[in-house]
């Protein structure tokens, strides 16, 4: 018989915050956008829904990083399995590589302060070029970004900078 406790495995929290994305209608789609690149404390009108979607048993010192990208998931379009570095491979693609470039690496260099602010504004870029955001795994690399091994960060930049296969 399954316990209460594993039914609720990160992965499944994960998984069901995503759902509850899914399910907003509009009007509280734009009331969680316009709250983009905020942290909860200065977030307006916004905490009920918030804490309506976010599932029970998610850790109090997480809910920063579900916050980020429940004020995110309504800029652009859900797809994709690759990382937030492919996404942005794919823009970079349509736009001034230069000026992309120096972004990322800005974006790559974010401390968890900086995250949100510069987030969004990639998450607009990608937006802006129609390019796909897989939602569930950025909300995975958000809750990983602060690894000292920067493992996330690691990932991106060798997905956005790296030789493609041939």
């Amino acid at each position: 018989m399954e316990t209460e406790k594993s039914q609720h495995k990160p992965a499944s929290r994960v998984d069901e915050f995503m759902r509850r994305l899914e399910e907003l209608d509009v009007g509280a789609r734009a009331r969680l956008r316009r709250n983009a690149g905020r942290r909860l404390h200065e977030s307006h009108n916004v905490l009920g829904l918030f804490y309506r979607v976010l599932p029970p048993g998610v850790k109090d010192d997480t809910h920063e990083a579900y916050f980020l990208i429940a004020t995110l998931y309504p800029m652009a379009e859900s797809g994709t399995n690759y990382n937030f570095g492919a996404t942005m491979q794919m823009v970079r693609d349509l736009a001034n590589p230069n000026s992309l470039d120096r972004r990322m690496e800005v974006l790559l260099d974010s401390d968890a302060a900086q995250l949100p602010f510069r987030l969004r504004q990639a998450v607009q870029l990608a937006k802006a070029k129609r390019a796909a955001v897989n939602w569930k795994q950025l909300l995975w690399d958000v809750l990983s970004w602060n690894n000292p091994e920067k493992r996330v960060q690691r990932s991106w930049a060798k997905t956005y900078f790296g030789v493609p296969a041939t």
